[in-house]
């Protein structure tokens, strides 16, 4: 049996097959978590090249994939930023699974717009950015807050921010806002749902090779992304998700109001 055998996660934005989502989907599945699954629905249009050749099914395919490592899979389109939308994916959770047990607040806007000169950035933009994350973190933990107390068996969340979120950068203001919030928002939930044993944390990955970086390509360019960090190279997908799952275990029950760097010393904190 599993470390989490019996428990349900709910995993946001983890519709995407290169993402911090899916593998952590998949990490929570390998120790027995029964994962309820979603995204926002993407057009397949949009789809980069290798999941179009996979005939990837965003949500659909994650859900696959957890139910080939043995797990239940409960696939579901939800924008985060909807409290109806939220409201529907914790009753379905409910209905389909009787509990919830885990909440990873992964959900984030997609690079590009927001990556501007504060003069420049659209306010709609700034908006959305901060909706997704901020919002969406508040939504969700609110939906599911009542059943973690209810069940009286404790409970883990896990924010899912960035280094942004300990260190500002120039032409980021929204991304950088959002983070922040995340820290904020990670330590008010901690103090609060502590007493429940409700363990709340927040990761703060610095570049991570995942589908939203296509941007950058994988040339000179991200070569030396990887090489300003201290440890010369980018993180990977696979290593953020282990270290959001081991959160999840009881051998982190004692980690709790943190928010933690995982971002091969790009920022070191005394």
């Amino acid at each position: 049996m599993g470390e989490l055998n019996g428990k349900v996660a709910i995993v946001t934005g983890a519709g995407r097959l290169r993402s911090i989502g899916f593998e952590t989907a998949m990490a929570l599945a390998r120790l027995g978590a029964d994962i309820v699954v979603t995204g926002t629905g993407r057009d397949p249009e949009t789809f980069p090249p290798d999941e179009r050749k996979l005939g990837w099914r965003d949500v659909e395919s994650t859900a696959e994939r957890v139910r080939e490592l043995g797990r239940k899979a409960l696939p579901l389109v939800a924008d985060v930023t909807r409290v109806a939308d939220v409201d529907r994916m914790v009753a379905r959770t409910l209905e389909e699974f009787g509990r919830v047990d885990i909440l990873i607040n992964n959900a984030a806007m997609p690079i590009g717009r927001d990556r501007v000169a504060t003069a420049e950035l659209d306010p709609a933009v700034f908006q959305r950015v901060l909706d997704v994350k901020v919002r969406g973190t508040y939504l969700c933990a609110r939906a599911v807050i009542p059943s973690l107390i209810r069940q009286g068996d404790g409970g883990k969340i896990v924010n899912v921010a960035s280094s942004a979120g300990k260190r500002g950068a120039a032409e980021a203001l929204a991304y950088c806002a959002a983070n922040f919030a995340q820290v904020g928002m990670t330590q008010s939930l901690a103090q609060e749902l502590g007493p429940h044993r409700v363990n709340v944390n927040c990761i703060c990955p610095a570049a991570v090779d995942t589908s939203r970086m296509d941007r950058f390509g994988r040339g000179e360019q991200w070569e030396k992304m990887g090489e300003s960090h201290p440890i010369g190279r980018t993180g990977t997908r696979e290593e953020v998700a282990a270290f959001i799952a081991f959160l999840c275990t009881g051998a982190a029950s004692w980690i709790h109001g943190q928010s933690i760097n995982i971002d091969g010393g790009m920022v070191m904190e005394h």
